[in-house]
């Protein structure tokens, strides 16, 4: 099985649609700190996450910090997003067996970066709808 995470941190690193593809389960979920509903399945989970990569991975935008369980991590960022708003968040992903993710949470902090999030992330999605 290959290591999600490290392919994780590969599409972070070039974020290319067919990368992004073959990491998610068709079951997955997306937990957005945005969305009161649970986002389930690969195509709303393949739009959160593209959205949130050209958002929060411009320039700037980093791992700080991960933890592993056996079949989940924990992965600390930080960034800057437009006007100069710092954010530090969490992506918390599992993995079924063969190695695909099948849940994605995030979670922004603080206040004012999720504020500034929610915009930014509104108008790439729609955007992305037309």
């Amino acid at each position: 099985m290959r290591d999600p995470i490290d392919a994780w941190h590969g599409y972070m690193a070039a974020p290319r649609a067919d990368l992004l593809d073959a990491l998610i389960a068709d079951e997955c979920v997306f937990r957005s700190p945005a969305v009161h509903t649970p986002q389930a399945g690969k195509a709303p989970t393949i739009k959160y996450l593209t959205a949130a990569a050209e958002v929060l991975g411009k320039d700037g935008f980093r791992y700080v910090g991960e933890w592993r369980g056996e079949r989940s991590a924990v992965l600390e960022f930080v960034c800057r997003i437009e006007g100069g708003i710092d954010v530090n968040g969490v992506d918390i992903i599992a993995w079924n067996d063969a190695g695909l993710i099948v849940d994605f949470k995030v979670m922004i902090r603080p206040v004012k970066a999720l504020n500034g999030v929610i915009p930014l992330m509104g108008a790439v999605l729609a955007r992305e709808s037309r």
